[in-house]
């Protein structure tokens, strides 16, 4: 394994560490660190650096914004499925399941209007 690869390893690794602690202690830190684009960022920073084209970053700055919008119906789905009670690996599937399909609704609108005259 390269020097790169351990670095970008180390980095992913802390950052989901560091929210996954936060969160035990002081749950709204850890929320804004998981909410924040740091994935996103870490990914868009690696991509550049690996490749030098902006061109490429800023595609795929808009892929990861559709995915994401379509992706944020897992929140409220597993709110809603906690409170009232659920088994959390149920509230977990249920979740998962919101957040793909907003994922393959919002796909499938995208796709639609690309392929609308």
């Amino acid at each position: 394994m390269n020097l790169q690869l351990l670095i970008k390893l180390a980095i992913t690794v802390i950052t989901v560490m560091v929210a996954s602690e936060l969160s035990k202690k002081h749950g709204v830190l850890g929320a804004l660190v998981a909410s924040l684009p740091l994935t996103s960022l870490l990914v868009l920073v690696w991509l550049y650096r690996d490749t030098g084209d902006p061109a490429r970053v800023a595609t795929m700055g808009m892929d990861i914004f559709w995915f994401v919008l379509g992706g944020l119906l897992f929140f409220p789905a597993l709110a809603i499925t906690a409170r009232i009670g659920w088994p959390m690996w149920l509230c977990f599937t249920c979740a998962g399941l919101a957040g793909a399909g907003g994922v393959a609704i919002v796909q499938l609108l995208l796709r639609s209007r690309m392929m609308a005259p």
